[in-house]
């Protein structure tokens, strides 16, 4: 695990960066690179803590998956007045820094995006509007980004039908953002968009989110899969 920090933005970008056991040995081998958003008031470990590295791992020395690239970018300026803002960090800054240090394959096939909770509202705004950039969405636990509500049709609308991302939602029982959670599947299912979605006991928790970590890298180990 690496830790790595943009000063080149205001506010500064930091983020972890995970690299297969075999980055250092393969030389010429390029990776797909999945980024990992946290939640509202968590910091950019908490995929970490709740086990995402080690299901990697897993996967990859089983021979289930081939190996890839994750990074946690940091967003705890969230409470900051608006502005830029970390999706276009994201976008603008970390994504053609992560391009240029790290052997990527830099292209939307081989990117995908993903988040819990707040993460999964940036996940869901970027992977929609930025569809140009990533082919693969997770929404886990989605709590919606303000004013993000009325414009998920159009999102959609705007979308090749050729280029729509792979979508998987997934979100707990006793969440409070369920309702909003089922919103959103419900304009997925109105404007046709094929999506994959999960509603299981729980609620909006760690405890929640470690329990399906593992779920999680394998559904987006998939999208690579040999």
């Amino acid at each position: 695990m690496e830790e790595g920090f943009l000063d080149t933005t205001s506010p500064p970008q930091g983020y972890f960066i995970y690299l297969p056991r075999c980055y250092d040995e393969k030389t010429e081998q390029r990776y797909p690179v999945l980024y990992l958003l946290h939640g509202q008031t968590y910091t950019a470990d908490q995929w970490i803590r709740l086990g995402a590295v080690n299901a990697l791992d897993a996967l990859i020395l089983s021979g289930e998956t081939q190996p890839f690239i994750i990074v946690f970018p940091d967003d705890r300026y969230w409470n900051l007045p608006p502005g830029a803002g970390f999706g276009q960090r994201l976008v603008d800054n970390l994504i053609p820094h992560i391009d240029s240090t790290y052997r990527t394959l830099p292209d939307r096939n081989h990117r995908a995006i993903g988040g819990l909770s707040r993460g999964a509202g940036w996940a869901l705004r970027l992977g929609l509007t930025r569809w140009d950039l990533f082919s693969v969405i997770g929404l886990h636990s989605l709590a919606v980004l303000q004013n993000d509500k009325m414009q998920i049709d159009k999102w959609i609308a705007d979308i090749p039908i050729a280029s729509r991302p792979g979508i998987f939602m997934d979100i707990g029982g006793n969440d409070q953002e369920l309702n909003m959670a089922l919103f959103v599947e419900e304009r997925f299912n109105a404007n046709e968009f094929p999506h994959e979605w999960r509603l299981y006991n729980g609620a909006h928790t760690e405890e929640y989110w470690r329990a399906h970590v593992e779920e999680y890298i394998e559904w987006y180990a998939v999208q690579w899969r040999w």
